[in-house]
């Protein structure tokens, strides 16, 4: 069974009031970072003003990737059309370019996400786990968009 690519999560009151500021202020402000969390700042497609978030960047491979847990965000939706977004942690803000990473791609990158970052955004995978089989893995790829970092 193949799930719509198109699934968002939406965050709850929590997330949104509390959590998300929070570490957007730790990291932003303090430069103090959750296991490498980062604010992630896109422009928008339509209005051109920025936009930021909290992400986890995953190192890889000898790469990193952005994954999007709950989906087709606007982060996501943003960053497909600019190609390029800000990662801040403190006073350090680094612009990189991205590149979208096909579903084929995806299952090893993912098992690598959940197994960094399970404890946080496990409820986004649907049950699926790093100790998932490769199949379970490719089923919910196209549910999660992951960028690779270029430059």
């Amino acid at each position: 069974m193949t799930m719509p690519a198109d699934r968002y999560i939406k965050p709850g009151l929590f997330t949104t009031r509390v959590f998300n500021p929070a570490v957007a202020f730790l990291a932003r402000r303090l430069g103090l970072s959750m296991k490498g969390a980062r604010v992630l700042s896109v422009q928008g497609r339509k209005t051109g003003e920025w936009h930021s978030t909290p992400v986890n960047p995953l190192s890889f491979a000898g790469q990193r990737y952005l994954v999007a847990p709950r989906g087709e965000t606007q982060w996501v939706r943003n960053i497909r059309v600019s190609r390029q977004a800000r990662l801040a942690l403190g006073r350090k803000t680094d612009t990189v370019h991205v590149v979208e990473v096909p579903d084929s791609e995806k299952p090893p990158i993912l098992r690598a996400y959940l197994e960094e970052w399970a404890w946080e955004v496990n409820q986004f995978f649907g049950g699926v786990g790093a100790d998932a089989s490769d199949d379970a893995l490719a089923r919910i790829a196209p549910q999660h968009p992951v960028f690779r970092i270029v430059s």
